[in-house]
């Protein structure tokens, strides 16, 4: 059988090198890799995304996806010389235990890597943790919070690092995740730019969000059809639009001037809610604060103003 070339003592052998033993499948491929030809097909794939000279901020929850991004990327900048300026950029939550540990590893991350760091937290963009945001609203709609709430930090924290592009170690399976998510939902505006690599985490509470359906679903699909993760972005990459269809029009939200296609962005409406102790006003097709109505009582805190 050695002849075959297929297969070496111990185990198959590498389809690129043909030399070293493979370690791994691809999905994408279908190829069986080792270890090294695996390393250099996957830094090969996200080179050349980038122009010389820019400022890139790098979404770091301290999970093992953001922490591969922050070495790729500082190891690519090295070697290809792209003159990138590259910082690290966290959302403290506020989640007891969860954060503080995966902010360690974040620091451990700015030390190891030489890249500046930059943590913003909920408690100071919208003055609530997500601690007291669930002890409010419970474990049922908590994620639209933070969903809503981490997105619109990680973006003012880039603008307060004056970047040219926030990046986010999202990998596949999210990006299917978005695709099903997207569909289910019947979002025809994200659907159509949901699988850009470039576009305009999960933490202790999540379990319970609509994305845990159907992320349990993909891996069901998966373990049936390894493809599968990838079939479901191809067909995400496949939709097109017609022409006729409405689409949202961009905007800025009149509170805090973040992007907004309504009069007030997703934050500032859900954060009126909480400050007003109706912390489910803004949840669902639930609009009412959107008509310009001002906090009554509670803390009355806004998002603060930056310019996007």
């Amino acid at each position: 059988m050695e002849g075959s070339g297929e297969r070496k003592r111990g185990g198959r052998v590498c389809g690129v090198c043909k030399k070293a033993r493979a370690s791994v499948k691809r999905p994408k491929t279908l190829e069986h890799i080792c270890r090294d030809c695996f390393y250099d097909a996957f830094e090969d794939e996200i080179h050349k995304v980038f122009r010389p000279g820019e400022r890139v901020a790098i979404g770091a929850s301290g999970g093992k996806d953001s922490t591969v991004l922050a070495y790729v990327l500082s190891k690519l900048n090295r070697i290809h010389n792209y003159g990138l300026h590259l910082f690290l950029l966290s959302v403290d939550e506020g989640i007891t235990g969860y954060r503080d540990d995966s902010l360690e590893t974040v620091h451990r991350n700015q030390i190891q890597y030489g890249l500046p760091l930059k943590v913003v937290s909920y408690k100071d963009l919208y003055g609530w943790t997500m601690d007291q945001i669930v002890d409010v609203i419970g474990l049922k709609n908590n994620c639209t919070f933070c969903g809503v709430f981490r997105r619109q930090a990680l973006d003012r924290g880039a603008s307060l690092l004056n970047v040219d592009k926030l990046v986010t170690g999202h990998n596949a399976d999210d990006i299917a995740e978005t695709v099903l998510l997207n569909l289910l939902r019947g979002d025809v505006a994200r659907l159509s730019r949901c699988t850009s690599i470039t576009t305009g985490e999960d933490g202790i509470y999540s379990p319970n969000a609509y994305r845990g359906f159907v992320r349990e679903f993909i891996k069901d699909l998966e373990r049936i059809r390894p493809r599968a993760i990838l079939d479901i972005i191809k067909s995400g990459e496949n939709f097109r639009i017609s022409t006729s269809t409405k689409m949202p029009e961009q905007g800025t939200c009149e509170r805090c001037g973040y992007i907004s296609s309504q009069k007030w962005c997703k934050a500032c409406v859900l954060l009126d809610g909480l400050n007003r102790g109706l912390p489910k006003l803004g949840i669902g097709r639930s609009r009412g604060s959107e008509k310009g109505n001002e906090s009554k009582g509670g803390k009355n805190i806004q998002c603060g103003t930056l310019d996007f």
